[in-house]
Order: C-alpha cells, then sequence, then structure tokens
C-alpha cells in the first residue's frame, strides 16, 4: 500500500511538474508585465566559446544557466498568481517582508527595503554634483527626498535591518559648489502618533501634497514664495504603485492620486526619443494602464520642456531629477516660465552647454536618496 501510494504521489508530482513544462513551451513569451512594471527576461541563447581563440561562451561559465532560471522564473505559468500567493503564505507564517518590502506595522503601507549603500559611490556621486556647481556659472541648488524607509521609520517591524539614510542627508548637505535645501524637516503629516513623510502607501513616490510641502521648501530656500496648496482634486481611487507590484501584497488598498494645480496656462513638450512632440502636464489616459504614476508628464524620458504664462511665473530653471519630480512639476509652474527637467539615465549630453543654449537662470539637483545612492549616471554632471 505505502508503495503505490509512494508512486501515486511521485507520478503526481511529475505530472504537475509535466503539465506546466508543457504549458510553458506552449505560451509566447511575454515582454513586459504590468503588474511588476517591468520587462521581462526572455529565452537566453547558449554559446559555445573556442578558448583557443581566446572566446569564452557563456553555456561553460554558467552564465546561461543563470540567465536561463531568470528567464523560467519570469515567464512562469501564472506568475502574477504564484507571487501573491507567496506573499500571503509569508504573511501566514508570521514574516514581516516578501520580496524585499516590508509590511507596514498600520496594515496599509508597504515600505520598500533600503539596504546601506556604497559609501564609494555615494561620495562619488555627491562629487559629481560639485564638479557640476564648479562649472555653472549659475546658481546650483542641491537636495534629497529622505525615502519612504527613512520617513516611515516608525511603521517598519521591529527590527527590520533597512540602512540609515539621515548619514547620506549629512554628508550631501556638505557638497561644495553648490546650495544645499533640507527637505527633512518638511512636508510633514501625522502617521499614527508620530509626524512624518506624506508618501503612497502603495508606490514609493511622495503624493502631491507630499510634493507641494517639497515645494514649499525648495521655494523658501531658493529665496522664493510658495503659492498656498489649492483645492485637491481626486483623478483615481485605483492606484496601485510599484511597492505593491513587487511586494505581491495584492490585498492592500489602491491608494487615490490627486492635483492641485490648473494646467491652464502650461505647455507641455516631450522628448521621449529626442524629438520634440507635444504633451500634457496631466495624461488621463494614464490613468486606464496599471502603472498610472506617468499620468504626470506622461512618463520616463530625456528631457521635458514646461512653460508656463501663469501670473508670477519667471525665469528659466533646470531640474536635473528622477521620477519625484514629475508631481513636483505642476506647482514650478506657478513661479517659473520655464522649467527644463532631464533625466541622467537616458540624457548623456553636455548639461553645461544646455545650460547656455537655453539661457537657464538657475539649476536645481534633486533626486530621492534611494534613487541617488544607486544611480551610475550621475557622471553627465561632471562631463
Amino acid at each position: 500500500m505505502n508503495k503505490k501510494y509512494n508512486l501515486f504521489l511521485t507520478l503526481l508530482f511529475c505530472g504537475f511538474l509535466g503539465l506546466f513544462l508543457v504549458w510553458h513551451l506552449v505560451l509566447p513569451d511575454a515582454d513586459f508585465s504590468p503588474t511588476e512594471n517591468r520587462y521581462l527576461a526572455q529565452r537566453p541563447t547558449p554559446t559555445f566559446g573556442l578558448e583557443f581563440l581566446g572566446k569564452t561562451g557563456n553555456f561553460f561559465t554558467g552564465e546561461f544557466m543563470e540567465d536561463f532560471e531568470t528567464y523560467v522564473n519570469d515567464q512562469f505559468p501564472l506568475r502574477d498568481g504564484w507571487v501573491g500567493l507567496k506573499a500571503r503564505a509569508e504573511r501566514l507564517s508570521g514574516k514581516q517582508s516578501n520580496n524585499g518590502v516590508y509590511f507596514g506595522t498600520d496594515g496599509q503601507s508597504l515600505i520598500a527595503d533600503y539596504p546601506e549603500p556604497d559609501a564609494a559611490k555615494v561620495e562619488k556621486n555627491l562629487n559629481y554634483v560639485s564638479l557640476l556647481g564648479e562649472k555653472l556659472n549659475v546658481p546650483v541648488w542641491f537636495s534629497l527626498i529622505p525615502g519612504k524607509s527613512e520617513a516611515w521609520s516608525s511603521l517598519l517591524p521591529a527590527g527590520a535591518p533597512v540602512g540609515d539614510q539621515q548619514t547620506v542627508l549629512d554628508l550631501a548637505a556638505q557638497t561644495e559648489n553648490v546650495t544645499w535645501i533640507d527637505l527633512s524637516t518638511r512636508y510633514m503629516v501625522e502617521i499614527g502618533e508620530k509626524a512624518t513623510f506624506d508618501y503612497y502607501f502603495t508606490d514609493h513616490h511622495w503624493t502631491t501634497r507630499g510634493a507641494y510641502d517639497g515645494y514649499v521648501s525648495l521655494m523658501e530656500g531658493m529665496g522664493l514664495t510658495a503659492l498656498p496648496l489649492g483645492d485637491l482634486t481626486t483623478v483615481t481611487e485605483n492606484f496601485h504603485g510599484t511597492t505593491w507590484s513587487s511586494s505581491g501584497a495584492y490585498w492592500y488598498q489602491p491608494d487615490s492620486m490627486e492635483i492641485a494645480v490648473s494646467d491652464d496656462g502650461v505647455t507641455v513638450t516631450n522628448f521621449f526619443d529626442g524629438t520634440p512632440t507635444e504633451g500634457a502636464l496631466y495624461n488621463y489616459e494614464k490613468l486606464e494602464q496599471k502603472d498610472k504614476y506617468p499620468f504626470f508628464l506622461g512618463g520616463n524620458q530625456p528631457l521635458c520642456v514646461i512653460q508656463s504664462e501663469k501670473p508670477g511665473a519667471s525665469g528659466r530653471l533646470l531640474v536635473i531629477r528622477d521620477s519625484f519630480s514629475d508631481s513636483l512639476a505642476p506647482f514650478l509652474t506657478q513661479n517659473f516660465a520655464e522649467i527644463h527637467l532631464i533625466d541622467l539615465r537616458y540624457y548623456k549630453a553636455s548639461l553645461a552647454q544646455y545650460v547656455e543654449m537655453n539661457r537657464i537662470d538657475q539649476v536645481l539637483v534633486l533626486y530621492s536618496v534611494d534613487n541617488f545612492v544607486t544611480d551610475s549616471n550621475l557622471f553627465v554632471m561632471g562631463m
């Protein structure tokens, strides 16, 4: 009886594996995962090197098998369902995180891990900012946005081993040739019993309210007057951010997205592929897709130029930035006639030449701490 039962279990297990193998072979490979908001690994091709010619293939080095394992994981049938099931299992077993995302103690927040950064890389990136300030003949402002793991540290599970962002902020404040603007004491809201920063519960970006408070701090630091926060208008109540996607915690409730500044008198030019195309401050069609954050300005791009005819707007500001500035930009239209936003992940031309050619009055370097310490493209500032 035991032998028959063991044989039955073995056959059942092999049948299960065989079913998913056939399923995997029959299904076409997906290029992109809307849930995880990332491109998926494609089937790798093995190469067999000719050692006597000094060429090493990926098959014998183990690189092919590593790539193939990633490919199978990415293209596994019903992947989203399995990721969600794993997250629930981790939660039921008492674990406080999944896939590098912590479950907040308030039951509604998801907080991505912040590993201790490479000190040498942080120093190098800060030096690039200093080099930019040294070679430009216009004021250069520098600020870093504290990440969610720092801002919402009180909501992390006890003993969560996240890195200390304050150390980076303290180092950044000492950067030479630029003027530091401290955001770490502003845009505060009440979370439980602690005043902290306003971020989306399911995403790593600041909310429109958070962006407004960041705007207030920036304007004060630059010697300008910030306009009051207008009425907030909800544009969607179904925003699941990137942290939600990677966590697998699909039972968490969605966020709402809001706007506070009218797009009247504002013209946006996008440069997604290097050529100018008509854009918009708010892209309502993006609210129909899974990743809704591109609602602001249309999404990641090398360059975006905003022209504003709002009363009191004057001067030309260049923002060297990450995606946090997308939701900040509407507030900046109230003070600047032109806002040029450059993303160094995609833009590799001389910034000094850009400043001169476009008659830029001032430059703002603005990143979240999480992105600043890992970005390998800041060398462009030192070119």
